[in-house]
């Protein structure tokens, strides 16, 4: 028996050298570990020898499986990293990595401000998280005004709230600044609606202010009667109509031609033709008191659009929230 053992272990021995990948080493553990395995067969043979014999020739056999054993996990081990390491084919062709683009919304965000910019506006950043003073006060929203409402505005508890747009960037900047101004300013504002398809609790906003001497409403006319007409089409039409806003005081809302009926009317423009697309008015000389501008010397005018509604528009969606559920299927078409 102990002859048939050394002629097992010599020949394993030989075999482990010739190993040269994963298969030939799990075809080396079964012939020699395996149920049926030469190691495993012997070992179960030796229970028909007398005691001292399956002694010895027991425990030479069992130091040679737990040899055979470490041997395989080594080399196991050798040929892993072997494979990962020739894994990389630096011969094979090079492939491109999936690119994604950019959000439809920023998109918008991003040509409008291009726009705006090229015209002589300045962008400038704020706060999200605003007082009352920057939010309300100071754009001649009186404390008892339905804007300052609980449902109408996100309060914290420390009595701040989440700007409800984005003016308060231009209170700010009038705070710090001396006319001539001319700022725009974009980010995300905040109000309690519910989230249906034509309103969400968050959203994008681009508020534009321009303060000078002899500002004049055909100033502010021209400035968003060009901006329309390089957003969508310069065969548009642009409709000012008569509004409130008590932070303007003359004020209007914007409409343009739709660009679908092309004014006919169409179930996109409920049939009206013309689609709103922004407020806009000549600033309040309150509001410029407040921020210690003199109303007798400078006048100026503000306009604040949603980017959501824009790209609605422009793309002719119908439903705001398709924006933001990041469906791939979605977002690919821009």
């Amino acid at each position: 028996m102990i002859e048939k053992l050394e002629k097992i272990i010599e020949q394993a021995k030989a075999e482990a050298e010739l190993i040269k990948n994963l298969i030939d080493l799990e075809n080396f553990r079964i012939r020699y570990l395996g149920r049926k395995g030469e190691l495993t067969t012997f070992l179960r043979s030796l229970k028909n020898l007398p005691l001292e014999e399956r002694k010895i020739i027991g425990k030479k056999a069992n130091e040679f499986k737990e040899y055979l054993e470490r041997i395989i996990e080594e080399k196991r081990q050798i040929l892993k990293e072997e494979k990962k390491e020739i894994f990389f084919d630096y011969t094979l062709p090079g492939r491109k990595f999936w690119l994604g683009h950019k959000h439809p919304l920023t998109q918008v965000m991003e040509e409008c401000l291009d726009i705006l910019i090229k015209m002589g506006f300045k962008e400038e950043q704020g706060p999200e998280i605003e007082d009352e003073w920057h939010n309300f006060t100071a754009l001649n929203i009186p404390s008892l005004h339905p804007a300052r409402d609980m449902f109408s505005t996100f309060y914290l508890p420390d009595g701040r709230l989440l700007r409800s747009h984005t003016s308060p960037v231009q209170i700010r900047v009038m705070e710090r600044e001396t006319p001539p101004i001319r700022i725009v300013a974009p980010g995300r504002v905040f109000r309690p609606d519910d989230f249906d398809a034509s309103h969400s609790p968050v959203f994008h906003q681009i508020e534009g202010l321009y303060v000078d001497t002899d500002v004049t409403f055909l100033d502010l006319k021209a400035t968003i009667e060009e901006f329309c007409r390089l957003l969508f089409d310069k065969k548009v039409i642009i409709k000012f109509t008569p509004s409130y806003f008590p932070f303007t005081e003359p004020s209007a809302e914007v409409a343009i031609s739709c660009l679908k009926c092309l004014g006919k009317g169409c179930e996109r423009c409920r049939n009206r033709g013309f689609l709103e697309i922004l407020g806009c008015g000549m600033v309040h000389p309150q509001v410029l008191k407040n921020v210690n501008i003199n109303p007798e010397i400078y006048s100026g005018f503000a306009f604040g659009l949603g980017v959501e509604r824009l790209a609605m528009i422009k793309f002719q969606i119908d439903d705001i929230r398709l924006f933001y559920q990041n469906d791939i299927r979605f977002l690919s078409q821009f």
